[in-house]
This record gives structure tokens, sequence and C-alpha cells, in this order.
């Protein structure tokens, strides 16, 4: 019978950082570091999918929406991972947005745009959501 004084195994939790130059080619270095993560967690292929794609479009934005291409100016990228989730948190050096008034890009005028849905497509396969006040972080919650 167990004893309340056992020991619990408790999981322990992975943190990464990343201080990427506001270049396109930083992508890379991201797209290793969600690689090595997917491993090894073991994420399904959907989740990972999910993941690739949200860091991608929420670093290509810091870069070049927010830090607009100024390799001086960087994108921290810091991660915690244990065995349940993921929680990534995207900052620039940038001015940041109004997250609460893009254009929707589903709307009719904005059908044949070729820009204006990485935050749509953020929302919705990222199991969380949340952009800092300034609009210049958001970080990304995604249950393994």
């Amino acid at each position: 019978m167990p004893n309340n004084m056992d020991p619990v195994p408790i999981h322990s939790t992975d943190l990464y950082t990343l201080q990427l130059p506001s270049v396109r080619e930083s992508i890379t270095v991201l797209e290793n570091l969600i690689e090595e993560i997917a491993d090894k967690y073991h994420v399904t292929d959907d989740i990972f999918a999910n993941m690739m794609t949200c860091l991608n479009e929420a670093v290509t934005n810091a870069i070049v929406h927010g830090n607009k291409l100024n390799p001086a100016k960087l994108v921290i990228v810091n991660v915690e991972v244990d065995p349940k989730r993921a929680t990534w948190t995207i900052t620039d050096e940038g001015d940041g947005f109004d997250y609460n008034h893009l254009p929707d890009p589903t709307a009719e005028e904005n059908l044949e745009s070729l820009t204006g849905r990485g935050v749509f497509i953020i929302k919705h396969l990222a199991d969380q959501c949340v952009f800092n006040a300034k609009g210049n972080e958001v970080e990304l919650l995604f249950k393994l």
C-alpha cells in the first residue's frame, strides 16, 4: 500500500531561449528548436504541424512587422516544455500593434489579399494565444 511519504515523481521542465536577429534566415534556427523539442517529447504530427505553423507566423511577424527587418533588433523566443505542454513566448523590439482591431481575413473584401492571415491562423491552431498590452509579445500554449 502506498505511503503518503513516498516520493512522487515530478516531471522536469525544460527551458530554451533563442535570441534571433531580425533576418528571415533566423527562421531556420527556430525550426531546428521546434524539431528538437518535438523529438524529445514525442510530439504528435498534428501538434508538431500546428507548432511549426504558428511559430513560423509569430516569429516572421516579429521580424518583418515588429522589428522591420532590422538585424540589430532581436526577436526573443522562450519556451518552457514539460510532458504535458509547451509554452512559447515571442517578443520583438518593435512598437507593437493593436491585435484587437485586425481586418478579418475571412471577410469578402480580404479574401484576395496575400497577407493578413497570420494572427488568425495562430489563434485557431494554438491551444491558447495571449498578446501583451503593447502588442509586441505573444504567448502560445500547445498541449502535448
